[in-house]
């Protein structure tokens, strides 16, 4: 329960400093909301002080702080709504395509990492360098990529979520850098592992190599691998960034992007708040996952 409570307070604390930090940004940037359209002094001037853009930023930032308390993000300038609502419906669709992403990225990176971490033929060979190329594409690379092939064949399409269909190319896009990711640290350790007296001592047991393999070698290997995923909770989210965008995905990374456009404070804020509770809880779904693996993470992080 130490250990628990140790981590849920640092994800706490980390979904504040990243919201926190996304304000106090948005406010030091030249310009504001009301600034964006075309009015005569007086008006602007009536506009900043309805929304309250003309108060000093420490009492924007402090007004902000104590409606978020109350779970109260206040209400978007542009669409002049709830920013919770708008927040918790993009979250949603971002939700679905991680979780399509991630469960792909697994489904492709584990067994890929095992093959070419214990095996030196030409099969390992060429998935080690597909492996390198697809890791160095960037996500927006990659997806207009997709797009173009997916243009191209027809076979499926390039834009919006009406349907399973629509999943694969933003899904594709964002799972593929992870499962090399995952590969390349999959390898490194499953051949760590092979390498450890335990696994030597089974061999000489005569136990075959592909339950030394999958029984000892992979289970001992799963540490790193599962302290990895926190980190690829947040990249998902960053990704979605520029795969949202240039799939026309209605996820929270293309609200994200059309906040910061329209320099709406407490949209960039709620959108911001909800990311670092992506990375939050991945990185304590993690240290969880870490720490039922291997007691030892229980003990250090409890002192």
């Amino acid at each position: 329960m130490r250990f628990l409570l140790t981590r849920a307070i640092g994800a706490i604390a980390l979904v504040f400093a990243v919201t926190s930090g996304a304000v106090l940004l948005a406010q030091l940037a030249p310009g504001d909301y009301a600034g964006r359209f075309d009015r005569t002094p007086a008006e602007l001037a009536a506009d900043r002080h309805r929304l309250g853009l003309d108060r000093p930023m420490w009492e924007q930032y402090t007004g902000w702080l104590t409606r978020t308390l109350t779970l109260d993000l206040g209400e978007s300038f542009a669409y002049q709504v709830p920013v919770i609502g708008l927040v918790r419906e993009r979250a949603a669709n971002t939700a679905r395509l991680a979780i399509a992403a991630l469960a792909v990225a697994t489904l492709l990176g584990i067994p890929w990492g095992v093959i070419t971490g214990t095996r030196d033929g030409i099969v390992a060979r060429v998935l080690r360098a597909l492996s390198l190329f697809v890791i160095s594409v960037p996500p927006l690379i990659g997806a207009i990529l997709l797009l173009m092939f997916a243009a191209a064949t027809g076979w499926l399409p390039v834009s919006g979520m009406d349907g399973p269909r629509n999943f694969v190319v933003p899904t594709l896009a964002l799972a593929l850098p992870i499962a090399a990711m995952l590969e390349r640290l999959q390898s490194q350790s499953i051949g760590d592992a092979l390498r450890r007296p335990s696994t030597a001592a089974a061999r000489a047991r005569g136990v075959s190599r592909t339950r030394v393999i999958w029984r000892h070698a992979w289970r001992q290997s799963l540490a790193p691998i599962l302290g990895i995923y926190g980190v690829v909770v947040g990249s998902l989210f960053s990704g979605s960034f520029a795969v949202e965008y240039v799939t026309s995905w209605p996820g929270l990374g293309n609200l994200m992007r059309m906040a910061l456009m329209a320099r709406d404070t407490n949209l960039v804020a709620g959108c911001a708040a909800a990311g670092a509770a992506f990375l939050a809880a991945g990185i304590l779904g993690a240290d969880v996952a870490q720490a039922l693996t291997d007691p030892r993470v229980r003990g250090e992080g409890a002192r």
